[in-house]
């Protein structure tokens, strides 16, 4: 089916953010081209009078000039909570590039979620703004794999935007995520990350909506000797898998000299070298065991 594109008025583009992590959420598009199976994000298709499946549309954003910027000094803004800003139609629309000529010299602190090495277009103008940080998702080192999962550019492609952005001193993160039982190798991926990022974030995958079907059909299909983890998971609730990620990613971190924390330590997880590795699972029965 061919991408549906359309462009749309709204009446700002900086969104007040309940995130924890953010400010402000800033989306210059609804939808993404990106088609990711487990995207949490699906769940907007609710707001944008779409019967297509996620991923098979994407609305272009025409927001008012942003007039006064400064009043945004100091807070952070996330661009890309539920889209990625750099998606392949940003080669030809700029919303992301125009959204950050705006806010440019404001004093803004920004952070950007991607999975695509159009980022790289505009580094110049990222490295302007205080702060500015960059996540690239990875979860999986097997490009077959990551075909099956979404659209955007591969893992190759990822990890040498991950190098250029942090030699140009830009605050990086390797965000694992999600970490399909059974299937991602957190450890291998660190690996190949660890010496151009200054952040390791780990997110297990949570299934919800309508895509849980999705994702566990295709497990039974091509995965089918991983059926019962995941009924355990999540059918059963059964978080033991997580408490021995949780160990494994402890005495790994340990041999190899990186800091290791939980989601309620996160807020002292500086950027640094070797990148700390902070654990997001946000699992009650995980952040008690991680305590005892």
């Amino acid at each position: 089916m061919a991408l549906i594109v359309k462009e749309i008025e709204t009446k700002g583009i900086m969104t007040k953010s309940n995130l924890p992590v953010s400010d402000y959420s800033v989306n210059p598009y609804a939808g993404c081209a990106h088609a990711c199976m487990y995207c949490y994000a699906s769940f907007m298709k609710r707001f944008t009078n779409h019967l297509e499946p996620w991923g098979d549309f994407v609305d272009i954003k025409n927001w008012p000039v942003i007039r006064n910027p400064q009043k945004y000094a100091g807070q952070e803004a996330f661009i890309g909570s539920v889209t990625d800003a750099y998606q392949p139609l940003e080669a030809k629309y700029k919303r992301t590039r125009s959204l950050l000529e705006q806010l440019q010299g404001s004093g803004v602190k920004i952070s950007i979620a991607t999975k695509s090495d159009l980022v790289l277009r505009d580094l110049d103008l990222i490295k302007t703004f205080p702060c500015a940080r960059i996540s690239f998702s990875i979860n999986t080192l097997d490009e077959e794999f990551r075909k099956d999962m979404d659209r955007a550019v591969s893992i190759e492609r990822r990890l040498k935007a991950m190098k250029t952005c942090y030699e140009a001193g830009v605050q990086t993160t390797c965000f694992i995520s999600p970490i399909f039982p059974g299937i991602t190798s957190p450890q291998e991926i660190i690996l190949a990350a660890k010496d151009r990022c200054n952040l390791v974030w780990l997110e297990n995958l949570n299934l919800r909506g309508d895509y849980k079907g999705k994702v566990l059909a295709y497990i039974h299909k091509k995965y089918p000797q991983l059926d019962s983890l995941y009924h355990a998971i999540y059918a059963k609730n059964d978080r033991s898998y997580w408490h021995e990620i949780d160990k494994d990613m402890e005495a790994f971190t340990a041999k190899e000299n990186m800091p290791y924390l939980r989601d309620d330590d996160s807020c002292r997880s500086p950027f640094g070298k070797p990148p700390a590795v902070v654990n997001y699972f946000f699992h009650e029965e995980v952040k008690k065991s991680a305590k005892k």
